[in-house]
């Protein structure tokens, strides 16, 4: 199985984790760090009472740009779990035009999916590394093969015929073993050969089947219709990695790799569904907004624990972790529908971030703007030097744009920073040498009053 690891994880040190990459909103994090425990929990019981426990799911209520998809985002990478982050509104009731909310579980268990397959795959890349290399040197150096005929439908079907053996050649071995000693030192990696590679045509591919299901046709009548082949000419580097993906394929199960990810996902599936307010209102409504109680309705039976089909077979949501969000400006939580709300029994509100806050997501988290900033201007030979006075500016900028205009959240930093860096990074480039540009208090101030003014704030309302 793909190793995951709440077990070792207290909801104390997932909050510590969270807090790497999000300033505050200490509620939330707890909330989803009990959640995130809560399975491990559970999966200690014994199995007549583990049935009974189901997650408790989390509404998350506070203005955009706060850090509501990012604390999910982060606790499902935190543990290996399967996470889908969908938007409520694309959903649609059933009998209209738009998707069926069924196809969140779609996508979640494609993401199963894809995680184990990655996983099983890491696990043979040894061996497909080994077989890779054969396969090339087959390439760079091939043997002699008895000469078969074709019958004429198979050439016509483009039918593939398996590896034919070579016949014992011992100057081909001794080839392929100088050729050898060239791959491992390197010598070949840039030099150029032609393979044979699947092709994959654009278009046609899929097709609508019952209930939403998308059907891949190569796959339905792959029995009937073999794979095409093509040539192409690519370096030795190239080839290497296109033959290790290829034998990696060939070594796992793809049985097993459904059959896990299937329940990887009914058991530790992490789904986010993000604008839940805007299907929020009752009573009777028109225009194209008429199917939003609807939406809700569909939802329901999800949360409560319903069998969804999928290309993969059936997967039940019993067990899995839905976090809504919202912001609820107009409307509020009260307006969902009674059934819903009962559904999310953990609340917790996301509070505006503080000029504090801004202060301190441009520089403590791991992936702070400041450094990502500071890294891509790097690559042009120029050194950023932030100071005190400066990260204070642009927390305030931040903090009294967001005030007096719609509340962006922490993502009018990108704004204001794009603003601040423009004329820097559009000179930057070329063959310059190596430049500090040092950002004191002065520099902000002189640079986003000059567009923007102390009264017009426009320029950074998105």
């Amino acid at each position: 199985m793909i190793s995951l690891n709440p077990s070792v994880l207290t909801p104390k040190e997932i909050v510590a984790e969270l807090d790497k990459f999000i300033i505050g909103q200490d509620a939330a994090k707890r909330a989803v760090a009990v959640a995130l425990r809560n399975r491990y929990r559970r999966s200690r019981l014994p199995k007549e009472m583990r049935d009974e426990v189901t997650p408790k799911n989390i509404l998350m209520i506070g203005p955009t740009g706060v850090g509501k998809t990012e604390i999910a985002r982060r606790l499902a990478k935190l543990v290996n779990a399967p996470f889908i982050k969908v938007e409520a509104t694309k959903f649609t009731e059933v009998g209209y035009v738009g998707r069926d909310v069924d196809s969140m579980i779609r996508d979640l268990v494609d993401a199963a999916i894809r995680m184990v397959k990655t996983f099983k795959m890491e696990a043979v890349k040894g061996e497909a590394g080994r077989q890779a290399e054969q396969h090339l040197l087959q390439v760079l150096v091939p043997g002699k093969k008895p000469k078969r005929s074709r019958n004429p439908l198979e050439m016509l079907m483009g039918n593939q015929q398996e590896p034919e053996a070579e016949q014992p050649d011992s100057d081909v071995a001794a080839r392929r073993s100088e050729t050898a000693e060239k791959l491992k030192s390197g010598k070949l990696e840039d030099s150029l050969v032609e393979i044979e590679v699947e092709d994959s045509p654009g278009g046609m591919e899929l097709m609508p089947g019952a209930g939403g299901i998308e059907i891949n046709l190569q796959d339905m009548m792959g029995g009937i219709l073999p794979r095409r082949t093509k040539q192409r000419r690519v370096k030795v580097a190239e080839a290497r990695r296109i033959f290790e993906q290829e034998e990696a394929q060939k070594l796992i199960d793809m049985d097993e790799v459904t059959s896990e990810a299937l329940g990887l996902a009914e058991q530790h599936g992490i789904v986010f569904v993000d604008e839940i307010d805007k299907i929020a209102g009752r009573g009777s409504m028109q225009g194209p907004d008429v199917s939003r109680e609807g939406v809700q309705r569909d939802i329901l039976p999800l949360l409560e624990g319903s069998t969804v089909t999928t290309k993969y077979g059936p997967v039940k949501t019993d067990y899995m972790l839905f976090i809504a969000a919202g912001a609820f400006h107009i409307s509020k939580v009260s307006d969902l529908i009674p059934e819903l709300q009962g559904r999310f029994p953990i609340k917790v509100e996301l509070a505006s971030l503080t000029e504090e806050d801004f202060r301190k997501i441009l520089t403590q988290p791991e992936n702070a703007l400041i450094k990502q900033y500071t890294a891509l201007l790097s690559v042009d030979n120029i050194t950023l030097e932030f100071n005190e006075e400066a990260l204070n500016s642009l927390a305030h900028f931040a903090f009294v744009v967001n005030e007096s205009s719609e509340n962006l959240g922490a993502r009018r930093l990108h704004t204001i920073l794009e603003s601040l860096l423009e004329d820097i990074s559009y000179n930057a480039g070329g063959n310059y040498p190596e430049f500090t540009l040092k950002i004191d208090g002065s520099y902000v101030n002189e640079h986003l009053k000059k567009v923007a003014g102390e009264k017009d704030l426009g320029r950074f309302i998105i």
